[in-house]
């Protein structure tokens, strides 16, 4: 009995696992406004990878101004996530920001088993990395992670997640809120929506100063299609405008 029992947590647990809300190959682009003015193309990326030996999802986002913009505020941002296939926890994370004359490369390496990660912030005066050795929870995520992690969750109004969250040298205890159900205009019609919003104590994919706020579809494939936030040269409000190896038609 005490087998069939153990057999059936673990068929649930590998169920809910792969259970993912995402596709292999999945490509999200996104027109970034600045009030009025089109102002960047962001993308948020996820395809099968290898690291060290263990198969994992590679999930990287990339912000960049066009050219016009560029003069008076120019972004070139970079996040990499290694999200471990089975575990679902990630294994490495970077983060290469740079907006305006603000800088920033920071990586840190996960030890789930060992509780710890290995935070490397470069420092752009003496050209080298300071390392340091960290405690983390044993369930952290990255903050690209996290919201893949999220979108596997069943979300309905009034929910809220805890989670936490290791960036920038710490880790903090996060809450998703889900606000309520919306319909958006959006590449696929116009299509029921979950408004969520992440409670960030720290710094999160861009330099982020202030509240954030997704529209993310309301079924078992949570795609974002849109996003305000407030960051450190005013706010933005990004809208999806095409989209790869997801279940909808673009209309």
């Amino acid at each position: 009995m005490q087998k069939i029992l153990s057999i059936t947590i673990l068929l649930s647990l590998a169920l809910s696992l792969s259970a993912l809300a995402f596709r292999d190959g999945e490509k999200l682009v996104f027109d970034v406004r600045y009030g009025l003015v089109s102002a960047a193309e962001a993308t948020l990326e996820v395809k099968s990878d290898v690291y060290r030996g263990r198969e994992v999802w590679h999930l990287s986002t990339k912000a960049r101004t066009y050219p016009f913009f560029d003069v008076f505020f120019r972004v070139r941002d970079t996040v990499e996530s290694w999200w471990d296939k089975e575990s679902l926890l990630p294994h490495k994370f970077a983060k290469n920001l740079q907006e305006g004359t603000y800088r920033q490369h920071r990586i840190h390496h996960f030890d789930h088993n060992q509780k710890s990660t290995t935070y490397q912030k470069w420092s752009f005066k003496d050209k080298r990395f300071n390392s340091e050795q960290l405690e983390i929870p044993i369930t952290t995520q990255d903050v690209l992670s996290a919201f893949y992690h999220v979108r596997n969750q069943e979300l309905k109004p009034g929910k809220r997640l805890t989670m936490s969250i290791t960036s920038d040298g710490r880790s903090l205890s996060t809450d998703i809120v889900v606000h309520r159900r919306e319909k958006v205009k959006s590449i696929f019609g116009t299509i029921q929506c979950l408004v969520i919003e992440p409670k960030l104590k720290g710094e999160g994919v861009f330099k982020q100063s202030g509240k954030i706020t997704i529209w993310i579809t309301d079924d078992a494939f949570k795609i974002p299609v849109k996003l305000e936030s407030a960051v450190t040269f005013g706010s933005f409000v990004a809208t999806l405008k095409t989209a790869e190896n997801v279940p909808y038609i673009i209309k």
